[in-house]
């Protein structure tokens, strides 16, 4: 395997010294590092100093050619296998979060495709703020990861939350994001998201509350190790992840039709849709109105799509994975439903805690294999649980050769 490539982020703050660190962590591992600094980043450290660590030019200006042509600059977006920022301001947070391009380095990250790492510096009050932490969220459900930062005495005196974290820790995460770049190439991995919606007249239906960010967030981190994703969604407020093809449908009875018909091209299968286990038995061709009185509710099980794939003649060879969202210990009704449905992985949630589960950022699960192994995932961001999960579930993986020429980057956000 050929050595990372990280492009470093370097923007301006007491912090930006510690960048030195950084790239003398990230060499001594073997790693290609190119740096960008933001004007400001210029007066803590010099790019001389970067320079001569790193061992190659710093790109500072918004047009820089130090590297050569346009073209050059273009295949560093193309070539690289990690976007890391260290330390990110404030600023940078907020223009990489609404999209805006005003610099090298934040023209960079609208450009690049590839998995993205920021490590946060500054004053406590300033990473408090509502905004900050509202931008946070924004880049955290896009499939940016944070190195967030420590509590200690700061730049100005003061003691809290506002440090750069450790530059060893920061090393060994972006060695980590860096290295999976390419660990699904060759793989198709089929995901479902979002509820199902199940109609009682043109204007009503059944459905629930699930947001499909958990489903979209493993769509995502699928695509940054390289596989090709067919993202299978329910009715849901989302942008399709970058490089993904997503399915649309309404109804349980179009999710089982999508995902069976392709179900036979995945490696992995996972179904965090939130499926409507009962439909109405009639489907009133008008508006039912409240002068004729409430109607007869008379409700029919829906197609159970996990057992469909349990008998499924291509099952042989294939990762399927579950989810069960309960209130109350889901473990039990978890591993019960890995059993019954012959399932993989399974992983459960509760989802009347709050912080977790359903239409929020953030959930926490409990998982179990079909080898009987037991892991707990505490409360994190959905898509930082996603790369947790791809992580334990990639051994159960068929290893295939890439057919596919390597996408844009070495992933997508």
């Amino acid at each position: 395997m050929n050595p990372p490539a990280i492009i470093l982020g370097v923007t301006g703050g007491i912090a930006a010294y510690k960048a030195a660190e950084i790239v003398r962590g990230l060499r001594r591992e073997g790693c290609a590092i190119t740096v960008i600094m933001t004007e400001h980043a210029r007066e803590f450290i010099t790019p001389l100093t970067l320079q001569v660590l790193s061992g190659r030019p710093v790109l500072t200006g918004h047009f820089d050619l130090s590297r050569g042509s346009d073209v050059e600059h273009v295949s560093l977006v193309r070539e690289s296998n990690l976007l890391l920022v260290a330390p990110a301001t404030a600023d940078i947070l907020a223009k990489f979060a609404q999209g805006v391009a005003d610099d090298f380095l934040s023209t960079f990250y609208t450009a690049y495709t590839g998995p993205v790492l920021v490590a946060p510096a500054m004053n406590s009050r300033m990473w408090a703020h509502p905004t900050v932490q509202g931008n946070l969220a924004i880049l955290r459900s896009r499939g940016v990861a944070v190195v967030d930062p420590e509590a200690g005495e700061l730049a100005c005196g003061e003691e809290g939350i506002g440090r750069l974290a450790d530059p060893a820790r920061i090393v060994e995460e972006a060695l980590r994001m860096s290295l999976r770049a390419e660990s699904l190439a060759g793989q198709t991995v089929i995901v479902t998201a979002g509820p199902t919606r199940e109609p009682l007249d043109p204007v009503r239906f059944l459905t629930n509350r699930s947001s499909g960010r958990m489903g979209y967030a493993i769509a995502a981190a699928a695509r940054r190790r390289g596989a090709r994703v067919v993202l299978v969604s329910g009715p849901v407020f989302l942008g399709t992840p970058w490089g993904v093809e997503r399915v649309d449908v309404e109804t349980a009875e179009e999710m089982a039709e999508a995902v069976t018909r392709r179900f036979p091209d995945c490696s992995l299968c996972v179904m965090t849709a939130a499926v409507a286990d009962y439909r109405p038995a009639t489907v009133s061709p008008v508006k039912l109105r409240r002068n004729a009185g409430p109607p007869a509710l008379v409700l029919v099980p829906t197609n159970d799509i996990l057992a469909t794939l349990a008998a499924h003649p291509a099952r042989a060879g294939r990762t399927v994975v579950g989810f069960a969202a309960e209130t109350g210990d889901p473990e039990e009704s978890a591993r019960e439903k890995l059993a019954r449905k012959g399932l993989d992985f399974i992983f459960g949630n509760d989802v009347s805690r709050p912080g977790e589960g359903f239409d929020v950022e953030t959930n926490a699960l409990v998982g179990f294999s079909r080898q009987g192994e037991r892991r707990v995932f505490p409360v994190a961001s959905k898509g930082e649980l996603a790369d947790g999960i791809l992580d334990w579930i990639e051994g159960a993986l068929p290893k295939k050769p890439s057919a596919e020429p390597k996408p844009a980057g070495a992933g997508e956000r």
